[in-house]
């Protein structure tokens, strides 16, 4: 009978979001594999043997943020209408920031210190690659004018991206409903590319 699996993927993943919760407030410098260890009940062992140390942590947890916001993102689906299906996709860029904001800072604020590597790379293009596709059929289908597609996605990722790093640093005004704002820009710049 083989052994019991002791370092699963439950505790991989829990170590992967505490992880990022103290990358995104403090820093590489500020994450000890002892304390993480201590925060999910577990050992350095465990980390090691996960991760093969601290290096290896944040690559993964940089990994695993693009891969949990592409992951979002391949659920926005496509529709016979390219503005609508942009609108929708940066709704669900801010419905991905917001469930994992941690993951969401180390993505883009260089939380994790990691120096992104050539597969890092393409997981960031991948994220960006449905706002490109779409932008793409909507100039081909006429949805869009003659403009450049990837100017379009750009300036649709623009939006998404300074409207949501504002929301999670708290730096908008109190009294603006945000999810009313965020989704009327959207559909704002999404109707200034059309045709």
């Amino acid at each position: 009978m083989p052994r019991p699996k002791v370092h699963d993927d439950a505790l991989r993943a829990r170590l992967l979001d505490r992880a990022g919760e103290i990358l995104s407030t403090t820093g590489p410098d500020g994450l000890s594999l002892r304390a993480l260890a201590a925060d999910v009940r577990t050992s350095t062992t465990a980390v090691y043997s996960l991760f093969g140390g601290k290096p290896g942590l944040l690559r993964a947890v940089y990994d695993e943020a693009f891969r949990r916001f592409g992951e979002r993102l391949s659920t926005a689906g496509t529709s016979d209408d390219p503005a609508e299906d942009l609108v929708r996709l940066g709704l669900r860029y801010r419905d991905s920031a917001l469930a994992d904001p941690q993951f969401y800072r180390v993505m883009f604020s260089g939380a994790s210190g990691v120096e992104p590597g050539e597969e890092s790379r393409r997981a960031s293009a991948r994220t960006f690659s449905p706002a490109l596709d779409i932008a793409r059929r909507g100039v081909e289908t006429g949805v869009f004018g003659n403009d450049s597609p990837e100017q379009i996605a750009l300036a649709s990722w623009g939006i998404a991206h300074g409207l949501v790093a504002l929301e999670l640093r708290g730096d908008l005004p109190v009294d603006v409903p945000v999810a009313q704002v965020y989704e009327r820009s959207l559909r704002a710049l999404v109707d200034g590319w059309r045709r």
